[in-house]
């Protein structure tokens, strides 16, 4: 009999993916092709969001959210939405290609110190990559993250000397952080942030 090579979700759907993605070479190949190969339109402005653990990202609560804001402060033709985190550094519109919802994995389970740091130096990488090859595609950027994911696009801006607006801010990132919960930043999906969020995304226009 042969060895079941996938798991699956809560719907039946099967993943192939469920140990740290940001090691597996489908991943980087995935990225290099992007890099590479992948034509980006230029916009006036790019935003960057945290992937999300519901594939397709789009479809995720978080991302419905993120994108109705989004949706509500621009138009269409003045940005490109970026998703970034333990997948790499992918265009939206690429979330459906493989192996961008083929895994499951959350970094923010992840006890292992090891891998923390890691994804901490793939993910700067990947990040400074993609940055460089948009310098001149974007004239405006943003983006909105906290956690690990922020830390590494702190680091790849520094290295690239990229402007970024990071949201939500420092201080209101501080005024929410509660030490008792597990995940003490909270959620970009909280209130505050979010009005952070679209505040940030109104003055760009």
């Amino acid at each position: 009999m042969s060895q079941k090579n996938y798991v699956t979700d809560k719907k039946g759907n099967k993943i192939e993916i469920y140990d740290p993605p940001f090691y597996r070479p489908e991943f980087e190949d995935a990225y290099r092709y992007i890099i590479d190969n992948y034509h980006i339109e230029e916009k006036e402005i790019g935003i960057f969001i945290p992937c999300a653990l519901r594939k397709p990202y789009s479809q995720s609560p978080s991302h419905k959210l993120f994108h109705k804001i989004i949706k509500n402060a621009l138009p269409p033709e003045k940005y490109h939405v970026v998703i970034f985190g333990t997948c790499g550094t992918v265009p939206s519109e690429l979330e459906l290609m493989y192996p961008y919802s083929n895994y499951h994995y959350m970094l923010g389970k992840c006890t292992n110190d090891k891998e923390r740091i890691d994804f901490h130096r793939i993910e700067v990488y990947r990040l400074v990559g993609y940055l460089n090859k948009t310098k001149k595609t974007y004239q405006k950027r943003i983006a909105y993250c906290i956690g690990p994911f922020r830390k590494a696009m702190v680091e790849a801006c520094k290295k690239t000397k990229t402007d970024m607006i990071f949201l939500p801010s420092n201080p209101m990132i501080e005024k929410m952080y509660d030490i008792d919960c597990p995940f003490p930043e909270g959620s970009l999906s909280m209130k505050e942030y979010i009005d952070e969020f679209k505040n940030g995304l109104e003055e760009l226009k």
